[in-house]
This record gives C-alpha cells, structure tokens and sequence, in this order.
C-alpha cells in the first residue's frame, strides 16, 4: 500500500511538473518573422500563402501533353508553386536546353552540371508542336544557363522562337534569358528573333547579389536590361525580384529604381520559398500589405507595369500581364 502511494504521489509530481513547462513554453514566432534557426519553420507557413489547389480537366491535359512530348518545363524543373494553377489555365513556361544547368544560384532547384548534355536538335519543333496542341497564344520560353556551349545558347533560343512562331501564326513570346555574361552579340542573336517581351531577372538585391546568383553580378544584369532597351525600343523589357532572402525595403526599393532607370516596363516582385533544404533560408514572410506597397512604389517612381504579391513570379500569368501592358502601352 505504502508502494503504491508513493507511486500515486510521484505521478502527481510529474504532472504538475509537465503542466507548468506546458504553460511556461515558449511562445510560437509570428510568421512573418522567423525564429533565429529557419529552418525549424519549414513548411509553416502564414495565411496568405495557403490557397486551395485547382482541379479540372485542363490541369490533367496540360500535364498530360507535357509529359508526352518530353519536354522540359521551369515549372516542374523549378518546383514552382503556381504550377498546378497555370496547368489548370492551359499555360507552361517551357525550359529550353536541357535540365541542367551551368550555374549553382543559392535559390534555383534546377539541377547543376559543368557540362550538360548537348542541345537536343529537334528541341524547337517539339516546343512549337506542344504549342499548337495546347492551343497556346502566348507563349513563355526560359533557358538554363549554358555557360559551356560557345554561344551560351543564344542560337537555340533564337530557333525556338522562330519555329514557334512559324508554327503558330499570330503567337506572341517571351523569352527569360540568362546574362549571356552580358555579351551583346549574343543578346543581339535572340533580340533578332523579335520577341514581344525580354525577361532577365535580377532575382536579389545588389547587396545579396554574391550570395544568390552563381557567375552573375548586379551590374551585369542591369547592363544587359539597358542594351535590350536599346537596341529594341519597341520590346517590352521586365525583370523579377524575390524578397524574403534578408533584403531590407530601402534596398528593395534601390533595385526597383534601378531596373526603371534602365528601361524596364515589367516589374514582378514575389516571395521567396525554399524549394528543398539545401537552397537558402527564408528570413521573412513579406506580408501582402508590404508587397502592395512594393508595387505602389514602382507606380509613383513611373515604372509602367508593376506586379507585386506573395505567388507573383517571373512568367505567373504572363499572357495577363501581356494583355495589359499591349492595352496600356
């Protein structure tokens, strides 16, 4: 008897003991802002990244039609988080020259390799056939970059967009082209195939530049946008950016005034997600009121076209954004 109050006793202890650490845990974060060790906030996300996944056929004969034609897409390659949504909207962002890339940026998915497979040759009629299938009227084109091949690739681009269109009568195209290591014969190559929109993305801010993008600089980018501006007057030039990396809003508001004084008429701006554990850490959730405020920044400062919110990414309702800015000049 003597035994079992002890017990009876010692489990009381025990539980006193487990409530008080209970009340006394510490409190959860605010999601916005992270603990000091990110990664424990993995996949906790805050409100306004959650949204319902979208269904239909559509979805399924997008997928569908892409898996058949063994095309590559930066929306499979990338993990990117509207993929679902575009697929459901009959839309892809078409990834040319293989799956692997020849840089190692700190954000980007995308498989690295020194030396990729050659280009595949039958690439451009594959891309446009898919095209005509899917009943595409824009069409969005990126490319790995191909530091190894002696054009970087700009000869393959340039094919695609003159197949695609060859193909497709009436089909407009945006291209999201690597730095070409701002070689301006090169950007010349795929600015001959006359696309309605050139997309290089400056990605980070100049300070955090060296710690996101392998081979790449702020400088270099920003030159690349004001050749493209210059040689094409009528081309729409845009170019992306992620917060969420550790940027402070000064200096996100510094890269939006920069890429306007370079002549870029599309600025997207979205939130930065890590897409496995080894790419960087998310610091922050910018809240939509935050991104909101991004986005009335770039209006007052005369940037045309500014698409800022926590989905918002490089290519996401390209042909939307397309629409607008062919209405509003």
């Amino acid at each position: 008897m003597r035994r079992r109050s002890i017990s009876h006793q010692r489990s009381n202890q025990e539980v006193k003991l487990t409530q008080e650490l209970f009340d006394n845990r510490p409190k959860k974060p605010k999601l916005n802002k992270l603990p000091e060790n990110p990664e424990k906030a993995r996949g906790r996300f805050p409100s306004w990244l959650h949204r319902k996944l979208p269904r239909g056929e559509k979805l399924f004969e997008t997928s569908a039609q892409l898996k058949k034609s063994g095309l590559n897409t930066v929306c499979e390659e990338a993990k990117c988080p509207n993929r679902l949504e575009c697929y459901s909207n009959k839309t892809a962002t078409f990834l040319a020259l293989g799956s692997a890339c020849t840089r190692a940026c700190g954000f980007c998915d995308i498989d690295f390799a020194k030396n990729p497979l050659p280009p595949e040759k039958d690439e451009p009629i594959r891309i446009a056939d898919s095209v005509k299938t899917l009943g595409l009227r824009h069409v969005v084109i990126t490319m790995v970059a191909r530091d190894d091949l002696p054009d970087q690739g700009a000869s393959h681009i340039h094919e695609i967009i003159h197949t695609v269109r060859r193909r497709n009568p009436g089909v407009t195209i945006e291209v999201l082209t690597s730095d070409f290591s701002g070689d301006e014969k090169l950007l010349d190559i795929v600015l001959d195939a006359k696309p309605e929109i050139f997309n290089h993305n400056i990605e980070t801010v100049r300070r955090m530049t060296p710690r996101v993008r392998h081979k790449a600089t702020y400088e270099r980018t920003l030159h690349v946008l004001d050749y493209v501006k210059s040689q094409a007057k009528a081309l729409f030039v845009k170019s992306g950016i992620m917060v969420g990396l550790g940027e402070t809003v000064d200096e996100v508001k510094e890269t939006i005034g920069d890429l306007h004084k370079v002549g870029c008429t599309i600025i997207t701006i979205g939130q930065y997600l890590q897409a496995n554990k080894n790419k960087l850490l998310v610091k922050s959730f910018v809240t939509p009121e935050e991104f909101k405020a991004f986005e009335d920044y770039g209006h007052h400062i005369g940037v045309k076209h500014m698409y800022s919110g926590p989905f918002v990414r490089s290519s996401y309702n390209a042909s939307k954004l397309l629409g607008k800015a062919l209405k509003n000049g």
